[in-house]
């Protein structure tokens, strides 16, 4: 009987996983993520989006409480306010009426826009406003919002009253008409409380000060009317009066108040309309003024000869008000107006001593012309000058205890920049710099890694690659203290396998008052002393090594702009804060809680075999949001009290049940050499151990901590669309990869073939219809594994490199780097120069064993690509097709090293598609790969049909 009946169950699943159909191309573009999610300061409200990859958004509100829940078809970029009482989003425009306006090619101006939703969580009600460019809340003050809409629209706010009591006479309505693009549009500031609008025109900037009791603007004014206010503006929120800070035509940003939200200061220019070199000043005024002031103009004492204050930098008060930063930059030339374009050569010169080569240069023109350099000025100072903090040969810095501190902590890498050709990054000088008198004090030289200031601004933290330790510098008396000193415990990455130096596990946080640091290894959290007067204490007990367990710090109120005066950048001494824990062996994650100021083991408080996302927490109650997800579990919100219990906000993807979905687990192997390696295999919802299955591997570096990752449907920039072969009845395997330095190719034969082999070993494998697919470093060895055996039937080769000799000299044309540092130093580890070794870019370039080739293979060489020069794709293409082996090429016109057009991601799934269809399942080929496309037919044909032909 027990028999019978469990023949009957195992047709009962049978018959359930046959009625499941395999994915198909058609299922991308609804299918959803999570989105953005968050909880009002109160904790009743919980707000968070569902994504779909192509279609229209949903924003849910959830009050917790009540269970009452709003909707909002479309919102996205959702925040709440600060008393918890309202929430704002933009809504979206319908997806499909973007892609029409797009089909009819409609200008910006003339595009869809965005429209405000504005709920009331009291009510919960929703009041929706059309064309809103942006809105704010201001950060600690409640009652009160403005917006900005994203273009006159002067038919229907002409009915509108501006609210006049101010007695500002300057706001009247503008004649019927349309706007200028280059004027300011209609701000609205909102009373929430009463629901009273007051429209203010042609506002072009705008800023709360943090309580909300004051809106500064400006206004641009209008050419078609006269009277229009033209300067920058306060408007009292509370008493809704209004003050002219400026009046007149002008440039004005940047607006920043004080930590009192009585002081305001920002950049500006009123200079004439033509000049194109503006004439920047720094304005500045307070409750005892009746109009700002210019505090720093161009020949302010202290500012260095021929520079001036920038428009583009950040002005910002020290948190105590005593000090004003501010960027100034030297004075930009103007163009020469006699030149004639066609007269005069085009043309870049590349000289050995630049600090920087040409590509790099030009790729960063834009961000360079607009580089500030740090400054202050003392705003009480009766005898005021420009105290310059940083120059040209000195040019980072980063301001110390928000700006109170006596000193900014700054850093440069003048005169080693050349270096970074070949090394990828560059070492640094570090000073302190005086800001009553702008000395420089040199604390750090040539440090290879990084340094940081404490939260109190007591001392500088900092990490020598070279010597793989953790330093402070203690700023009041210039001591050093060496924090690993005496300890063997490794802070550095245990299993770096590239030919650098290792890099650190990282700062966890600050305990108050610079007391403490708790930085990491690589399980662990250590305490340690920055004057080095107590011994280091392993807060989390060493339970995470022991255990193979990393714990981090989850930092769980994060700085958004609600928040940026909160300081998260220190913990308290005994505060009791929550760690991230990951399971080396297993891949489980979760929680624990730990009180930092003891050595205890942390109390577990939830473990699974899940992926949580980072855990967000109400800021004035214990209530807790995140999502979660596995392979086989679409992500989704949840909240929480204590993790006892949780409640599931939503739903994602209930079609995912009508799919043949998948598996995935964790396998483990030996190399030849006797290394230990894992990878995930991934299997079929309905997989029958009787079968014999092809199998596709995939790869890139190590992948095994993924086992948890959800992987939605998708038509990807070029990695492997791992759940749809899945669903199409293939293995998917991802193995783990480490490297031996000097021989990359090798090291790929080792683990990626033997993990292979140990797999065939099953009956349910079918050896002889294995196919690789790699991108970009995944590419490479897809390219270099077929130049050593036949084993794979097919291969798939993303943006690969195959010539490292010609590869060496390239240029990442994204950033504009030169490319030697990859190879000497980073990820293609070979670990010597190319005249060094000669022989270790030959033995790992495949295309100098193309002849050993006998695999099938589709290169992806895109002709913008800016990471891997596409020409490695044509050398791959031209060195098989001259050899007489099956090769096709495919470029993507225009894109990147991962395709970024949607209409690429999808066209490439096909064919990925096709192609392992064909080798790996015997199905028929498609007119692309056997008859090709010739360009007459390009953007008539795409050869998808398929044919009884062979390629």
């Amino acid at each position: 009987m027990q028999k019978r009946l469990t023949i009957i169950l195992f047709f009962i699943v049978s018959f359930a996983y046959a009625q499941k159909k395999p994915l198909d191309h058609t299922v991308y573009d609804t299918w959803e993520s999570v989105g953005t999610k968050q909880l009002s300061n109160n904790g009743q409200w919980a707000m968070y989006g569902v994504l779909q990859q192509e279609g229209d958004a949903q924003l849910y509100l959830s009050n917790l409480k009540t269970n009452t829940k709003i909707t909002v078809p479309r919102g996205i970029n959702p925040q709440f306010s600060n008393d918890s009482k309202f929430a704002a989003f933009n809504i979206r425009p319908f997806n499909k009426d973007i892609r029409q306006a797009k089909i009819k090619k409609k200008k910006a101006d003339e595009m869809p826009k965005d429209s405000l939703g504005i709920a009331n969580l009291t009510t919960a009600t929703v009041t929706k406003v059309a064309r809103v460019k942006s809105y704010k809340f201001p950060e600690e003050g409640f009652g009160v919002m403005a917006y900005l809409l994203d273009k006159l629209d002067t038919a229907k706010n002409a009915a509108k009253p501006v609210d006049k009591k101010d007695g500002n006479e300057d706001f009247a309505d503008e004649p019927a008409g349309k706007a200028k693009t280059e004027e300011g549009t209609d701000l609205i500031v909102k009373n929430l409380t009463t629901g009273v609008d007051k429209t203010y025109k042609y506002v072009t900037d705008y800023a709360f000060s943090k309580d909300g009791k004051q809106l500064v603007f400006a206004c641009s004014g209008s050419k078609k009317d006269k009277t229009a206010a033209q300067g920058v503006f306060l408007l009292n929120t509370e008493k809704g009066t209004l003050k002219t800070l400026i009046k007149g035509k002008g440039s004005f940003k940047g607006f920043t108040f004080d930590e009192e939200n009585e002081h305001l200061a920002f950049v500006g220019e009123q200079s004439p309309e033509k000049q194109e070199i503006k004439d920047w000043n720094v304005y500045y005024t307070s409750p005892t003024i009746d109009t700002a002031q210019i505090i720093v103009d161009f020949d302010m004492p202290g500012l260095p000869a021929k520079w001036s204050v920038s428009g583009d930098g950040k002005v910002t008060f020290s948190k105590d008000g005593k000090k004003l930063f501010f960027g100034i930059a030297p004075v930009k030339k103007a163009k020469d107006t006699t030149i004639v374009d066609f007269e005069v050569a085009k043309v870049d010169i590349w000289n050995y001593k630049d600090d920087y080569l040409q590509p790099m240069q030009l790729r960063n023109v834009e961000r360079d012309s607009k580089k500030s350099y740090l400054s202050v000025i003392d705003v009480y100072s009766s005898d005021p000058k420009v105290i310059p903090l940083t120059d040209v040969k000195l040019p980072d810095a980063s301001i110390i205890a928000e700006g109170d501190a006596n000193f900014v902590l700054a850093s440069t890498d003048f005169g080693r920049r050349v270096e970074a050709q070949w090394s990828g990054s560059t070492a640094k000088d570090y000073y302190l710099v005086d800001t009553k008198n702008g000395q420089r004090k040199k604390i750090i030289e040539n440090l290879n890694g990084f340094a940081s200031a404490s939260p109190a601004g007591n001392y500088v933290l900092y990490f020598d690659r070279k010597t793989a330790n953790w330093y402070t510098y203690a700023i009041s008396t210039g001591k050093v203290t060496n924090l690993k000193e005496g300890s063997k415990v490794k802070f550095v990455e245990e299993d770096n396998d590239v030919p650098d130096f290792a890099s650190p596990y990282g700062v966890a946080t600050w305990t108050e008052d610079d007391k403490a640091v708790l930085i990491y290894d690589r399980y662990d959290i250590w305490s340690f002393s920055p004057d080095g007067k107590s011994a280091a204490k392993n807060i989390t007990n060493g339970f995470g090594r022991e255990n193979k367990i990393t714990f981090r710090y989850e930092r769980v109120i994060p700085e958004t702009r609600l928040e940026r005066n909160v300081d998260t950048k220190f913990v308290k001494a005994n505060e009791l804060v929550w760690l991230d824990g990951f399971n080396n062996d297993t891949k489980e994650s979760g929680f624990y809680r730990k009180n930092v100021g003891s050595v205890k083991a942390p109390d577990l408080v939830v473990m699974a075999k899940v992926k949580y996302s980072d855990l967000l927490k109400a800021k004035d109650a214990d209530v807790y949001i995140y999502d979660k997800a596995s392979y086989v579990a679409s992500p989704n919100v949840y909240v929480t009290t204590d993790f006892k219990t949780e409640t599931k906000l939503t739903n994602t993807n209930p079609q995912q049940q009508n799919y043949n979905w998948g598996t995935a687990e964790l396998v483990k192997w030996t190399t030849p050499k006797g290394y230990s390696s894992e990878g995930i295999l991934y299997k079929p919802e309905n997989f029958d151990p009787n079968k014999k299955y092809p199998m596709i591997v995939y790869f890139y570096e190590k992948l095994s901590d993924g086992l948890y990752t959800y992987h939605a449907p998708a038509p990807t920039p070029s990695r492997l669309n791992i759940s749809f072969f899945v669903s199409n009845g293939y293995l998917v395997f991802a193995p783990d990869i480490s490297y031996e330095n000097g021989h990359p190719g090798q090291s790929a034969v080792e683990y990626i073939n033997s993990g292979v082999e140990s797999l065939k070993k099953n009956n349910w494998v079918d050896g002889s219809k294995i196919g690789i697919q790699g991108q970009s470093w995944g590419g490479y060895q897809v390219a270099y594994l077929i130049t050593e055996n036949n084993m794979y039937a097919a291969a798939w080769a993303g943006a690969p490199v195959v010539n490292m000799t010609s590869a060496y000299g390239g240029i990442r044309w994204e950033s504009g780097m030169n490319r030697q540092f990859q190879y000497e130093k980073t990820q293609s580890r070979i670990g010597a120069t190319l005249w060094e070794k000669p022989e270790l870019y030959i033995e790992n370039s495949p295309l100098f064993k193309f002849p050993k080739v006998n695999t099938p293979v589709v290169v992806m060489a895109n002709d913008a690509d800016g990471a891997v020069p596409w020409y490695q794709g044509i050398e791959m293409f031209t060195g098989l097709r001259r050899l007489g082996k099956p090769v096709w090429m495919l470029n993507y016109n225009g894109e990147a090293h991962n395709l970024v057009q949607r209409q690429n991601r999808k066209d490439i799934q096909i064919r990925e598609q096709q192609f392992f269809d064909y080798y790996l399942k015997g199905a028929k080929a498609p007119a692309w790969m056997t008859s090709g496309v010739p360009a007459t037919e390009k953007g008539k044909s795409w050869g998808f049909e398929l044919t009884d032909d062979k390629p």
